[in-house]
């Protein structure tokens, strides 16, 4: 299966996705290796149902790579601060591949220490925190990843957006499939937002606020305004909280200075951090065995005939389906993907 229609979206299979997007960044420059594991992270964002960080960030990325923002082929610079702290210099490279640089380091480190972290600066937008941590977790270690973004939402009792969506992920092996967090600390992405910018359909109430700080459903004001954070004051502070922790760890700038993963004008100034710890070093894989029993009674612990899920579920489930039958694509971004397609001949 290729593409057909479903609703008024376009269904298509994971690798025509995941080629065509290889295609458009190879013919815009990239090398074949940098540009499949940018593509594994764009599609990944569709086949898990978040499409706000799938392939419709793919005009971005050309736009920032035609800018001279994103280079390819680049080796990130790494120094060892400590035994269990890296340094991380992605040099302006695809997100996805200095991720990969850094995650590859700190499971080997951990393997021997029992825990390490990277601290990255000077790389391009990373995509879901998801398959990063869910990397970590397939070498039977904890993995935990923290971003910053632009300042997108909005401080508590303010209108203006002072803070990013500072999203977190965290993925704890099990028996069978891993635990995996991966949410932003706003109400939602900003990517979801200008979803429903395209489709013309109205946002939920508590997403967001117009420049005013007045709670809004149409989607071209709350662009203009502000996200909401997620639970009110509590994901307020933990939203600035992950602001300042990650902008000090990594040395990268704080609210309306970062710039650079969404616009196609400035270099990317967030920062981002991964984790890793060791289940083996640390003694903690016969704990596994109690992780699994405990989120199976989760699971279980419901007042109907569905099942509680977990985090990972949901997005297992929505992944294995979409491989099956296509990944349901808004029809404006299949024609911007159509037409990058054309651009380079293919």
């Amino acid at each position: 299966m290729t593409t057909n229609s479903v609703g008024t979206d376009v269904a298509v299979s994971a690798d025509r996705l995941h080629d065509a997007v290889v295609q458009i960044l190879v013919g815009e420059g990239a090398t074949l290796a940098d540009a499949a594991q940018q593509a594994e992270v764009l599609v990944e964002g569709d086949l898990r149902g978040h499409p706000s960080h799938g392939v419709r960030r793919l005009a971005v990325l050309v736009g920032r790579m035609r800018n001279g923002l994103i280079r390819t082929g680049v080796a990130p610079r790494t120094t060892w601060i400590s035994d269990a702290f890296l340094s991380v210099d992605g040099d302006r490279g695809f997100g996805p591949v200095v991720a990969g640089v850094a995650i590859e380091a700190i499971t080997r480190r951990a393997a021997e220490s029992g825990i390490a972290l990277a601290a990255v600066h000077n790389a391009n937008h990373m995509g879901m925190l998801a398959p990063y941590v869910e990397r970590i977790a397939a070498v039977g270690q904890i993995g935990i990843a923290l971003t910053t973004s632009e300042a997108l939402v909005h401080p508590w009792g303010s209108a203006r957006p002072m803070v990013g969506t500072n999203p977190v992920g965290i993925a704890v092996p099990t028996e069978s499939e891993p635990l995996v967090l991966d949410m932003s600390t706003a109400a939602v992405s900003m990517g979801k937002v200008l979803d429903h910018v395209a489709t013309s359909q109205p946002i939920p109430l508590g997403w967001a606020v117009d420049r005013h700080g007045r709670p809004v459903t149409d989607p071209v004001e709350a662009s203009d305004g502000a996200l909401s954070p997620f639970g009110g004051p509590k994901g307020y502070a933990l939203g600035i909280a992950l602001e300042v922790l990650v902008g000090t760890v990594t040395g990268t700038a704080f609210g309306p200075r970062k710039q650079g993963t969404l616009d196609v004008e400035h270099v990317a100034t967030k920062g981002d951090i991964f984790v890793a710890i060791s289940l083996d070093r640390i003694g903690g894989l016969p704990h596994l065995s109690l992780v699994e029993a405990y989120l199976q009674d989760v699971r279980a612990s419901g007042t109907g005939p569905d099942p509680v899920t977990v985090p990972g579920d949901r997005a297992r489930a929505t992944r294995a389906e979409r491989l099956a039958n296509g990944i349901p694509i808004n029809p404006q971004v299949w024609q911007e993907v159509e037409q990058l397609l054309e651009e380079h001949g293919a």
